[in-house]
């Protein structure tokens, strides 16, 4: 089905974050309460408090996104690094209620909505720009949640990727190759 470019970019962006939140939910799968409050040091966040700050940098950015500014008068985003002892259960739905107001933000938006200005903290952005901004944010904190995951498993983690060795096997392989366009 051929689309606009606009159209075409806002599909190929939510495909792209979905697999990022895919990657995600396949560490926490891995995981036990406690890991999730694992931190490497003083200087590092543990996965509990990236998932908060995530959360509520979705919640703010994307609760009206088209009419407010992205930085919410409600939201404490210090308060989002502080230790707050949440269950796995807790966390997962945190995280799933900011990705659910992010897609459900991104999924209403038209082509023609992409060259429309917001504001963050009171700074003009392109609704495009914004996008971007967050396809670089938020597949950033999903990195450091698998590398802090890679380390709590050790020997146990379970790959979510090519495992090492595999790269000519898996390309030698049929079917496709892009992961996110696997789902």
């Amino acid at each position: 089905m051929a689309g606009t470019l606009g159209t075409t970019y806002l599909q190929t962006a939510i495909r792209r974050l979905c697999y990022y939140k895919l990657l995600g939910e396949k560490t926490f799968g891995q995981l036990t309460d406690a890991d999730f409050h694992y931190a490497p040091n003083e200087a590092s966040n543990s996965i509990a408090v990236i998932i908060q700050h995530v959360s509520g940098n979705m919640l703010s950015r994307w609760t009206n996104f088209l009419t407010e500014d992205g930085e919410k008068a409600w939201r404490n985003r210090d308060e989002e690094f502080g230790v707050h002892n949440y269950s796995k259960q807790q966390l997962l739905e945190l995280w799933e209620k900011g990705w659910q107001c992010f897609l459900d933000a991104l999924t209403s938006l038209t082509g023609d909505d992409l060259l429309k200005t917001i504001y963050i903290r009171k700074e003009p952005l392109l609704v495009i720009d914004a996008i971007n901004r967050q396809l670089a944010h938020y597949p950033y904190h999903v990195g450091q949640i698998l590398y802090i995951g890679k380390q709590i498993k050790d020997t146990n983690w379970q790959s979510l990727s090519i495992e090492k060795g595999q790269s000519e096997a898996y390309n030698k392989s049929d079917g496709v190759k892009d992961p996110a366009k696997k789902q």
